[in-house]
């Protein structure tokens, strides 16, 4: 698992301000009006809607939230005119830096990210500058403690999983797009799953030092908040002990 995921996951448990968790539905809404778009507003019919309401619900978005949202993806009152966008680019210390973005704008967006990457020394790039990097995978994460960690792993690996890596209170469990609604099936009953996603994961990481790691990450997190921004994949990396020092930093 990459540094960003880690750091991701210390945010999580965290938790959020009521103003970044209304910014979170608003991102949730859009990732649901464009994919009830492109293959309707049928759970049934419609993997893509499947994921992303379950993943609504994982971040407990009201239900009145996600149903107005499939609404305005079918056509109905307040349908914006949202356009998907991709940015590459290189960070600081040469990190790897993916942004998929939601927009109304594209050139506001570009612009927007743009100024992030040479505000803190990095560059973006042209499409595929980075791309090659990393690759899409299904990505489970749910709560365990060390008595049921090895049980969750092998009913995983059973329903299809290719890797799982085991944190600190929590297993991230890496498969094939197409195999993670099974996995999470096969693992949810009496267990929290804390987020089921399709991700995009590095193929390898930068492994940076605790001053580094911190500068690079307040850069990702500008670019997560940004409005039009759903999604920054990284290829960060750090060590247990620099995670630590992080995490006793934002207390």
């Amino acid at each position: 698992m990459s540094g960003h995921s880690k750091w991701s996951q210390i945010r999580r448990q965290k938790g959020v301000t009521d103003a970044r968790r209304g910014q979170l539905f608003t991102k949730l809404a859009r990732e649901i009006i464009v994919v009830v778009r492109e293959g309707g507003p049928s759970p049934d019919s419609n993997f893509q809607l499947r994921l992303a309401v379950q993943k609504a619900r994982d971040n407990n978005m009201p239900s009145d939230n996600i149903e107005r949202a499939i609404k305005r993806g079918s056509g109905g009152p307040g349908m914006a005119d949202l356009i998907e966008v991709t940015l590459e680019g290189y960070g600081p210390n040469g990190i790897a830096v993916l942004v998929q973005g939601l927009t109304d704008n594209r050139n506001r967006t570009i612009q927007d990210v743009r100024r992030l990457f040479t505000r803190h020394g990095g560059n973006l790039g042209e499409t595929g500058c980075v791309a090659w990097l990393f690759e899409s995978k299904g990505v489970v994460t749910v709560e365990s403690h060390d008595a049921d960690a090895e049980e969750i792993a092998l009913q995983a690996i059973d329903a299809g999983a290719e890797d799982v890596k085991t944190e600190k209170d929590y297993l991230e469990i890496y498969s094939q797009p197409g195999d993670m609604e099974e996995i999470r099936k096969t693992i949810e009953e009496g267990r929290h799953i804390i987020s089921a996603e399709v991700s995009l994961v590095p193929k390898t990481t930068v492994e940076l030092d605790e001053d580094k790691a911190a500068q690079t990450l307040k850069f990702l997190d500008q670019l997560e908040e940004l409005d039009d921004v759903q999604h920054v994949f990284s290829n960060i990396d750090f060590s247990d002990a620099t995670l630590e020092k992080l995490h006793s930093r934002t207390e």
